[in-house]
């Protein structure tokens, strides 16, 4: 029987694009079904007690350095976005407003994409246009949910579960009661969908 995946993420991010372009290769491997958890990631730091590493500065040289060796591991594009950081509250928002869409995955990667392969302001409202109008997304009626108090109170659940599960950054992942913590845990997520 195939396990479940619980990928916690913001696009923000970028370890959690890289960890988003291995999801494919992950699944085909293991046969795991995902249930994607799009949080706003300042949210669980503020509820977790945790901070970005980018606020140290030594880490963040360091970080930036390790992430770009990560997506030449994977052969998948890269660059630090201009924009970072940036305010991932609407994005995140528009992602859990679709969550059980088919939209959703293909949202989710146009954004990724723009954020962290083409250099791209998400928060700008015409690269969100144009990224909705590729996925199929009437701009019009993404704009209008992003305001509408359920929206906002799911974002917010989430942020609360998660921090109640323990997460503390992104990406987090859960086979069952395991939680792993980075993109580059990737592997042991791996043994435990196949455990």
């Amino acid at each position: 029987m195939a396990k479940t995946l619980e990928f916690y993420f913001d696009i923000v991010s970028p370890a959690s694009y890289l960890a988003w372009t291995q999801i494919p290769k992950l699944i085909s491997e293991t046969g795991a079904e995902v249930a994607y958890k799009p949080f706003f990631l300042p949210g669980v730091f503020e509820g977790a007690g945790s901070a970005s590493p980018i606020t140290v500065p030594a880490k963040s040289k360091w970080l930036f350095h390790d992430l770009n060796r990560w997506a030449k591991m994977y052969d998948v594009p890269f660059v630090m976005n201009d924009h970072f950081p940036l305010s991932s509250v609407y994005a995140m928002r528009g992602l859990n407003n679709y969550l059980d869409s088919d939209k959703f995955v293909p949202l989710a990667d146009a954004i990724f994409k723009a954020m962290w392969s083409e250099n791209r302001n998400v928060n700008d409202q015409q690269v969100m246009t144009d990224i909705l109008n590729v996925v199929g997304i009437d701009p019009v009626e993404y704009m209008e949910k992003l305001n509408d108090p359920e929206s906002k109170q799911a974002l917010v659940k989430i942020g609360e579960e998660a921090v109640a599960r323990g997460v503390f950054g992104a990406p987090t992942f859960f086979v069952g009661k395991f939680m792993h913590w980075g993109q580059d845990r990737l592997e042991f997520v791996k043994q435990d969908l196949l455990a």
